[in-house]
């Protein structure tokens, strides 16, 4: 279990990098440009199944929800770069926290 506990753990490492640089990037394309690479670069770097899909899925239903959200006052952000409602960012690293998520369930099925 502990095995992959680590991995799990190594997956989700990006996904810490990427909050992290959200105070240090202060313009929110540039951000959103590096969270690409970053799941481009893993993406290469380790290509598992249906990677790409858990991407364009969680990229797809995460900028709908977060939209929703903010519309119906749920949330509210500070920066407003995407359609005025929310930092352009966000998708892009829900998008890539959905592949990990997909990733860290076939770790414990397995």
């Amino acid at each position: 279990m502990l095995n992959k506990t680590w991995r799990i753990v190594l997956n989700a490492l990006p996904i810490a990098l990427m909050i992290g640089l959200i105070p240090l990037v202060a313009d929110d394309y540039t951000l959103a440009l590096i969270y690409i690479l970053v799941a481009v670069v893993t993406f290469t770097l380790r290509r598992e199944a249906y990677d790409y899909l858990a991407y364009a899925l969680g990229l797809v239903v995460i900028t709908l929800s977060e939209y929703f959200f903010v519309q119906t006052g749920v949330e509210t952000f500070v920066r407003h770069s995407l359609w005025g409602v929310m930092p352009v960012w966000l998708p892009f690293l829900w998008a890539y926290a959905f592949a990990v998520i997909k990733r860290s369930l076939r770790i414990l099925d397995r």
